[in-house]
């Protein structure tokens, strides 16, 4: 815990530089704030340096909870020794959102902040992004504690692909390539003509499949830029897709990424559903088009750009917005609220169930119909042309079954709090799956600021839960799991 106060701290303490850099008048508060995170850092690490060199698994859950707590709770301190955000439940619920890359704001007003502030809220996208406890697995070692547990908890899902036998060396090159994602596209949205300022914000949020924005209307600000958008689009992509395909095609091995059963489903969906999005938006709904930039070729390419900008930002649960998808048809509405249970895929930034969650799924339903026929016979279910035991397809038919569960009881706590059906259901959805925009009175051109106090909490609560995949947390709250064995 120690030790994730000492990085939260640090970055708080490069936020500072920033501000002071602009000159926006908070760089003494938000320097305080990083001083005061890193000294409770060092007296946590002061205390406990008698520690056991062996982390077990359940310390693993233990610490990955309770480090995205403790890390919230110190995250507040920038919005709160500015006065950025003043209330303690807003600025919970902001610092909550960042650090799940959920994008779900209470700011009524971005353009106003200081920029070190602005810079800070896109941090805690960048940091909770590949995972705050990945980046600890990579120092980890200097303590002499090995990580593995901790990368188990962190990353809870079906697939268990390591790029190198030490956990250690598979958080670092993935470190490696998520900095060298984000400096790309800082690069490329600068050269499409974005100030540095606002393309290295976004190149945070995008690779963290965040959703925080600099600007009120989002990415809707750079409608008259479509490349900006495009640059997005890409950017979007490629982190939800799994990082270990990035390593592999950096490695000249390309065919493992198109042979990747995953990838292939995640790709096809998203364009299959951006073309029936973009012709539903051309015959039927309003899109902006701009005479501004020479890419603008009328109301055909800018209703496909818009229904794959919107698409992929579901979809990986990154939350930008280019328009407000609830104006387009109720057909369309319906079909962005089913995009919030796919998610994007394992060993992604991004939320959500995970493609290959459905995928196990409808491979696992189908072969029902084969077992019905032969019932001595064994059927087993193949991913990339290997058997996946039994035990994963429990895991995952488990997994799903809370995940629907908890979908309603969110929804059902936020109808007792006062929203309406679509907001309730919309923000449940949102929260669980770390997308951000909603439907009904938080649709994207809204936030979360009308939300009341209780429900703010329980949206954090819920965003928790999604961006540790349910059982990481759910597990504490199980009363074996605190008996001794």
């Amino acid at each position: 815990m120690g030790l994730l106060l000492l990085c939260n701290g640090g970055f708080m303490l490069l936020a500072s530089i920033v501000s002071g850099i602009y000159r926006d008048g908070a760089t003494l508060e938000i320097s305080f704030a990083g001083i005061t995170t890193v000294l409770i850092g060092v007296l946590l690490m002061f205390v406990t340096h008698n520690h056991k060199k062996e982390i077990k698994k359940r310390d693993g859950y233990i610490i990955v909870s309770f480090g995205w707590i403790f890390m919230t709770l110190s995250g507040m301190f920038p919005y709160l020794f500015t006065g950025a955000i003043p209330s303690v439940t807003n600025a919970f619920f902001e610092t909550m959102s960042g650090y799940t890359t959920t994008g779900a704001s209470i700011l009524n007003d971005i353009e106003v902040l200081p920029e070190g502030i602005l810079f800070w809220r896109s941090t805690t996208h960048w940091i909770g992004g590949m995972g705050i406890i990945v980046l600890a697995i990579a120092i980890l070692p200097l303590l002499g504690i090995g990580g593995m547990q901790l990368f188990a908890a962190e990353a809870p899902g079906p697939s268990a692909d390591k790029l190198h036998p030490r956990i250690t060396d598979t958080a670092k090159r993935l470190w490696f390539i998520y900095v060298g994602y984000t400096f790309a596209e800082t690069l490329l949205l600068k050269l499409a003509g974005m100030d540095f300022f606002d393309a290295i914000n976004h190149a945070m949020a995008t690779l963290s499949t965040g959703g925080f924005s600099t600007k009120n209307a989002s990415l809707a600000y750079w409608n008259d830029n479509p490349l900006i958008q495009y640059i997005v689009v890409f950017f979007m992509f490629v982190a939800g897709a799994n990082f270990i395909l990035s390593y592999f095609a950096f490695k000249g091995r390309v065919k493992k990424v198109f042979e990747d059963y995953e990838f292939r489903f995640y790709g096809l969906l998203v364009l299959c559903v951006s073309i029936v999005a973009a012709l539903v938006i051309y015959l039927k709904a309003n899109v902006p088009v701009s005479e501004y930039h020479p890419m603008v070729l009328g109301a055909a390419e800018s209703s496909f750009r818009h229904a794959m900008f919107q698409v992929i930002s579901v979809v990986t649960t990154t939350g930008f917005v280019s328009a407000d998808y609830t104006s387009w048809t109720p057909f369309l509405t319906i079909v962005f609220f089913g995009l919030m249970f796919v998610g994007g895929s394992a060993g992604s930034t991004a939320g959500g169930v995970k493609v290959v969650r459905h995928l196990l799924m409808i491979k696992n339903g189908l072969l029902e119909f084969k077992r019905t026929l032969h019932p001595n016979a064994i059927i087993p279910v193949r991913y990339n042309k290997k058997t996946v035991p039994e035990k994963i397809i429990y895991n995952i038919l488990g997994f799903f079954i809370i995940y629907m569960l908890l979908f309603i009881i969110g929804a059902v706590v936020l109808g007792l709090l006062g929203l309406d059906f679509e907001s309730a259901i919309g923000g449940a959805a949102s929260s669980l799956g770390n997308i951000g925009p909603a439907l009904g009175s938080l649709h994207p051109l809204t936030n979360y600021d009308s939300l009341p106090i209780l429900g703010k909490w329980w949206c954090s609560f819920l965003m928790l839960l999604g961006r540790l995949e349910l059982f990481t947390v759910l597990i504490l709250f199980s009363p074996f799991f605190w008996k001794r064995t």
